[in-house]
Order: structure tokens, then C-alpha cells, then sequence
């Protein structure tokens, strides 16, 4: 088997570490760019250079002329599209559309080369050098030279022209990066044309690996082409694979070019430490080098970040509105170095998004307003994502009114629009400018603020909310004052309602006075009606039949009649009276209605509430929330809660009393329950046997009837009720009432 004669030296180095850092390059831009035809080409550029640099690294270890004349040959197959994909690159990047015919023509051009490429008309041989092989050119090659020098010079002018009119500071960044690293990469490779000229010269382009770290350097700190997530790993370890092979190859050299008397055992030996070590120290070195380039590349970007997360963390704790958005914009500007940024908030009466703070900015009658139903506002609120100079063609390409959606983004004036989205719903909008260092915004400078703006959404809300609840305690006093307003009509009625209720309470007691006194009277009054009725008849009839009486004696009879006549007269009398008494005396329900016994007790409460409220008893109240309706009079059952909580406040201490009113539904039993509860003296067992009698009072003469707790029961009774009263195990007394759910009156 033929094996390739190769002799390692030191020259071989910089074209391997070139030929590493393209190669990586091209295939991060081919693998992690999304497709986009500017990423694709990129790779191209950087693929072919990476061939360019594996030619010359090959040139220079091998010891065959004639294999180092072949590598080259087979190179420069592709190489010779360095020309129209470079051009291809600029005009795509600048966006000229107008010269695809001279993209065309270049590809046709390099395609004839490349048919050429093994001849001796382009390469006529290799010659060694100090470094090692190196071809060369035949007269195609001159024409190469001066086509890609013509193409690099052109592609330069229109990079440097778009740098100068150019009004996108976006696009201008990403310009003058690529005009320092390609632009650099390409002007050095030009020196390679003196070594294929016969002339003994290191090739420059060995060392394109710098201008392409550069613009690998562009790539991570301002996300050139978008593609700086996965570059940033991808550079390290390729830049770690790159100096470690280096150092193992040179090292290796090194130790046999000094120690050509040891052998080669020794030599494999040498080598098998040697990368036992490499591996040992990997890891720390890995770790080192990540340090670095962090602090190179990304020095200052973790410190914006870390505040904007310590701004998002703190945000949802604000409560004032305007020191949300004031915050919001000063953190924003100041942690990532911006010309000017501005806050949008819907207003929720005209539906419009208006400026509600700003910073750094001149804004213009265009820029305070941006309507709800705006192709702005729609696309937002459909992607859920922010709008930048750098997607807006996209979104055109897909939007339903790309006119008006152009016309909005042209109209903020910003570099990024960003939704701040809440429940689904877009609450405002959050435009930024530029960064005052010139910087993109990055993959993860986006995804940061996204992040930001939907915190400062919920923010948004619960400062609403607050407002709006602090609104209503700024207008508590006058709510208050015009509640007091009503209340004390309310209360006016009730003492109305009071009235009523002590005149019934009067009546009532009239009633069973007059009911009694009826009973007594009716009996003997029937009886002396009767007899002097049958007395008037008995002498009538003999005074007619008696013919011979004297005049005397018949004028006493008429005088006895006539006086008897009076009598029935003023017996009639008193029974009519009697019987008007006993009309006023009879109570009777005159309707019924759904009553809900917890209102009965507040609506007595309230009558009360000026026996109570300037003391220092303290009533409690605990209703029930599930309390059903029943069928009743109001009226009567507030009769009912007033005499048995009037009680309760006579009784009580006027410094430490205090009443418990409690209402509950026993759904099993379906009955409805009110519970009054003191801590009084509590009732003898003398007293509760007849306390709901007529008349029987405990209070002194002239302070009671004895009939307040008597119509409370008559009134129960009637509701199909009950009434009872006990004391508390802890003292006071308790009066309890039942009523039926079910039965009605």
C-alpha cells in the first residue's frame, strides 16, 4: 500500500488553524442559519477559503512535488467560485437586485476555470520553497488573480458606499464587520499570487484566520447574521481543537527533530504522554479559554442582563403606574447604552395605544397614538413576538395589509417593537431605538426583553387594579357621607316602622284586656238584657189585659216601662261598645310574602342601633349565607327579633355587654333558626316557665306590660313555629325561634 510522504515543519501551522477556523465557520453558518440565503452564502465564502487553506497546509508537510501539484489542482476545482459567490454575497446582503446579471456572468466565468483547473495553462507546476511546495500558476491563473482582484475592489466600493447613505444603523453595523473581516480575509489572500509567480514569499493568506476571527468576534458580540447562540460554542471549541492540535503537532515535531537519536519507540512514547496531558488539562483549559471569551466578547452584556432579570423579578411589586414605565424605560436605556425608548398603554375608553412614558426621546404627533385595530397592533397580538428593522420584510411577506403594517413600524420610529401581552391581550407596546454603542440586538437581548415586557404587562394590570381600588378610597368619605345620607332616611322610616310596631304592641295589650273584660261582661249583660226584655213584655201584655186599674196605678206601670225601656237601651249600649272593643282587639294577618329571616334581623338591628351604638356593647352578627326563603309576614316576625333583642339590650352591661345574633338553616329538618345570645344575668327557672305569658313581666311597675314576649309567641305560633328560651351554660340567657320552610301561612 502507498503511503503519502509527509515531513511536518512549522509553516504548515497558520494555513491548518485557517483552514479550522473557516471550516468551523461555514459550518455553523450552513447548519445553525435558518436557511436564509445570506447565511448560505456566507458558508460558501468561508468553505471555499477553508479548501484554499487545506491546499496550502497539504503543500507544505508533503514531499512529493507531483501529489502537492495534484492537491492543488483538485483545490482549485472550486476555489475558482471565490469570485461569483463573494459577488453573489455583497449584492444579496446590500440588496441590489438590479446586477444579477453580473452574478451570472461571474458563475459562468468561474465555471470555464474551473474546466481549465487541471491544466498546465492554469497550473504549470509546484516549487519548493522554505515552507514547503507551493504551485505554480499558469497564465489562467493571472486572469483569476485579476478577476478576483477586480471583484474584491468593486464588492468593497459598494460596501463602503452603503456605509456612507445607508439610513438602517442595523445594516450598517453588520457592514462594517464584514468589510473587516471578509474585506481583510480577501485582501491578504492577494499577497498568495507572488509564490504562484515564482516569487519566494510566505503566503499572506495563511493567515486569513484572524480577519475571520474578527468577524467570528462580530458574530457573537452583536449576533451578526443571527446566528450567535450556537457560534459562541461552537468558536470555542473549535478555537480549543485548533490550538490544541497545533500545539500536539508542533510539540511532536519539536521532539523529533531534537531527539532523531532515540528511536522511535521513544517517539511513540513522547506522543502517547504527551496527549495523556493534553486530555488531563482539557477541561481547566476549556474553562479558561470560555472566561476569556466572555469577558472579550460579551463584556458588560451579562451585567445589563443580570439587571433587567433584578427589574423583572421587582417589577410585579409596583403598584404606581407611572414609576413602573418611568423604571422600565431608565433600567432599559441606561443597562443596555440606548439612544431613546417609549411605553404605549391601550387606553381602555378609546381603544387608542398612547405614549405613556418615554425617555430620550423627541417624539412627534405621529408617534402618541396607534389605534387597536392598526395591521400593527393585529400582528402583534397574532405572532406574539416583537417586530424589528431586521424581520420586517418578513412579516410584510406575510401580513394581509403589508402597506399599513410598513406604514405603523415607519410610524414608532423604533428599532424593535415589543408586545407586552397579558392573558392573551396586548395591554401596550414597548418601542426602543438604537443602542448608542452601535450593537445589534442579540438572540438573547430579545429574548430577555420579551421576557421583560410580558412582566411589565402583569404590572400594567395589578397597577390598575390598585389604582382603581385607591380611586375608591380617595372617594370613600363622600360615599360614605351620601351612605349616611341614606341610612339615616332608612333609619327614619324604621322609627316609623317602630311606631307602628309599639302602637300595635299597645293594641295588643288593649286587645287581651278588652277580650278579657268582654268575657266578663257579655255573660252578666246577656243575662239582665234578657230578663228586663222579658220584664218590658210581661207588663205591656198586663196592662192591656187589666181594664179596671185605676190612673194611678196604670201611669206607674207606663213610668216602670219606660224606665225599664231605658235600661235594655243603655244595655245595648254596652254591648255594641263591647263589641267594638273586642273588633279593635282581633289581629289578623292581612298577607304574606318571601321573607328571609337574616334581613329581619338586620332591619331590626337597625332600628335599634341607636339604643347600642354610643355605649360599649358590642353586638355580633353571624348569619348564615345560605339561608332559603319562607313564607310570612315582615312585618309581624320584626316584631319578633325587636322585643327579644330590646330585651337583650336592657339586660346587658351598657360597658361590657355584649349580644350574639346568629342565623342558620337545618336543612334537614328544613326549618329556618334565629338565635339571640347575651351575657346578662340569664333567666331564673321561676321566670322561664311563664315568660311568654300575657302580662308577666320581671321589670319594675310602670316599665312593662308583660306582653312583648306574649305577642312574639302568639306571632311564632301563627307561623307555625316555635319559641323557646334558656340560659347559656357560660352564662346569659338565649332565645331561640323555628320556622317551617316548607309551610306557608
Amino acid at each position: 500500500m502507498t503511503q503519502w510522504p509527509i515531513e511536518f515543519n512549522f509553516w504548515a501551522v497558520p494555513p491548518f488553524v485557517s483552514f479550522l477556523t473557516l471550516f468551523a465557520l461555514a459550518a455553523l453558518a450552513l447548519i445553525k442559519g435558518k436557511g436564509q440565503k445570506i447565511n448560505l452564502l456566507l458558508a460558501g465564502i468561508c468553505f471555499l477559503g477553508s479548501l484554499l487553506s487545506l491546499d496550502k497546509t497539504l503543500a507544505s508537510v508533503v514531499t512529493n512535488p507531483q501529489l502537492a501539484l495534484q492537491i492543488s489542482r483538485i483545490d482549485h476545482i472550486f476555489v475558482v467560485f471565490f469570485v461569483p459567490v463573494y459577488l453573489h454575497f455583497t449584492l444579496s446582503f446590500l440588496k441590489i437586485p438590479r446586477q444579477k446579471w453580473l452574478v451570472w456572468f461571474a458563475y459562468a466565468f468561474s465555471a470555464s476555470l474551473s474546466l481549465l483547473s487541471q491544466t498546465h495553462y492554469y497550473l504549470a507546476g509546484v516549487r519548493q520553497y522554505f515552507f514547503g511546495y507551493y504551485a505554480l500558476g499558469g497564465p489562467l491563473i493571472y486572469l483569476f488573480g485579476v478577476a478576483t482582484t477586480t471583484n474584491t475592489i468593486y464588492c468593497l466600493y459598494l460596501l463602503f458606499r452603503n456605509l456612507k447613505y445607508d439610513e438602517d444603523p442595523d445594516r450598517k453595523n453588520k457592514t462594517k464587520y464584514i468589510i473587516s473581516g471578509l474585506g481583510a480575509a480577501a485582501f491578504v489572500t492577494h499577497f498568495d499570487l507572488l509564490p504562484l509567480a515564482g516569487i519566494s514569499f510566505y503566503p499572506m493568506g495563511n493567515f486569513a484566520f484572524i480577519p475571520i476571527l474578527f468577524l467570528g468576534f462580530a458574530v457573537l458580540k452583536h449576533d451578526l447574521l443571527h446566528i450567535g447562540l450556537v457560534v459562541q460554542k461552537g468558536l470555542i471549541y473549535s478555537l480549543l481543537t485548533g490550538m490544541l492540535t497545533a500545539t500536539y503537532g508542533l510539540s511532536i515535531i519539536l521532539f523529533n527533530e531534537t531527539f532523531k537519536g532515540l528511536g522511535q519507540r521513544w517517539s511513540v512514547l513522547f506522543s502517547v504522554l504527551f496527549f495523556a496531558a493534553i486530555v488531563f488539562v482539557f477541561e481547566p483549559l476549556k474553562k479558561r479559554i470560555q472566561s476569556i471569551i466572555d469577558n472579550l466578547l460579551f463584556k458588560g452584556k451579562y451585567n445589563y442582563q443580570k439587571t433587567l432579570r433584578a427589574l423583572s423579578d421587582t417589577m410585579t411589586s409596583m403598584l404606581d403606574l407611572d414609576e413602573i414605565m418611568d423604571k422600565t424605560l431608565k433600567t432599559l436605556t441606561e443597562a443596555m447604552y440606548l439612544d431613546w425608548g417609549y411605553v404605549m398603554l391601550i387606553d381602555d375608553i378609546g381603544g387608542q395605544f398612547r405614549v405613556r412614558s418615554y425617555r430620550g426621546s423627541r417624539l412627534t404627533a405621529e408617534h402618541q397614538s396607534l389605534a387597536q385595530s392598526s395591521p400593527m397592533i393585529y400582528e402583534l397580538g397574532r405572532r406574539k413576538r416583537e417586530i424589528s428593522r431586521h424581520n420586517l420584510d418578513k412579516w410584510l411577506s406575510e401580513s394581509n395589509d403589508p402597506g399599513g403594517l410598513k406604514a405603523d413600524f415607519s410610524g414608532l420610529a423604533g428599532t424593535v417593537v415589543i408586545p407586552m401581552i397579558f392573558q392573551s391581550d396586548i395591554n401596550g407596546v414597548l418601542v426602543l431605538g438604537n443602542k448608542k454603542s452601535g450593537d445589534l440586538y442579540t438572540t438573547q437581548d430579545l429574548e430577555l426583553l420579551r421576557t421583560l415586557a410580558n412582566q411589565c404587562a402583569i404590572a400594567v394590570e395589578n397597577a390598575k387594579a390598585y389604582q382603581l381600588i385607591e380611586n375608591l378610597n380617595m372617594n370613600l368619605e363622600s360615599m360614605v357621607e351620601k351612605r349616611t345620607e341614606e341610612l339615616s332616611k332608612a333609619l327614619k322610616d324604621k322609627e316609623k316602622t317602630q311606631d307602628l310596631l309599639i302602637r300595635s304592641e299597645s293594641l295588643a295589650a288593649v286587645g287581651a284586656l278588652v277580650a278579657g273584660v268582654a268575657h266578663e261582661l257579655n255573660n252578666p249583660l246577656a243575662s239582665v238584657s234578657s230578663l228586663v226584655q222579658s220584664a218590658v213584655e210581661t207588663i205591656e201584655d198586663e196592662s192591656r189585659q187589666q181594664v179596671a186599674v185605676s190612673n194611678q196605678s196604670i201611669e206607674e206601670k207606663e213610668e216602670l216601662v219606660d224606665d225599664l225601656k231605658f235600661s235594655l237601651k243603655e244595655l245595648n249600649r254596652a254591648k255594641d261598645i263591647v263589641a267594638s272593643l273586642l273588633g279593635i282587639s282581633r289581629q289578623t294577618q292581612e298577607y304574606t310574602e318571601p321573607v328571609v329571616l337574616s334581613d329581619v334581623s338586620k332591619d331590626a338591628l337597625r332600628i335599634l342601633s341607636n339604643q347600642y351604638k354610643r355605649t360599649g356593647i358590642q353586638v355580633v352578627e353571624d348569619y348564615a349565607a345560605n339561608m332559603p326563603q319562607i313564607r310570612g309576614n315582615f312585618a309581624n316576625l320584626g316584631q319578633v327579633c325587636l322585643n327579644i333583642l330590646t330585651n337583650a339590650i336592657q339586660v346587658v352591661g351598657k360597658e361590657s355587654g355584649e349580644i350574639i345574633v346568629k342565623t342558620e338553616y337545618d336543612e334537614s329538618r328544613e326549618r329556618v333558626i334565629f338565635e339571640c345570645k347575651d351575657n346578662g344575668p340569664g333567666i331564673s327557672e321561676e321566670v322561664i316557665k311563664d315568660i311568654f305569658k300575657p302580662f308577666f313581666t320581671t321589670k319594675e311597675v310602670g316599665k312593662g306590660t308583660g306582653l312583648g314576649l306574649y305577642i312574639s309567641y302568639e306571632i311564632v305560633r301563627r307561623h307555625n313555629g316555635e319559641i323557646l328560651a334558656r340560659n347559656n351554660p357560660e352564662g346569659g340567657a338565649l332565645f331561640r325561634v323555628e320556622l317551617p320552610v316548607t309551610d306557608s301561612l
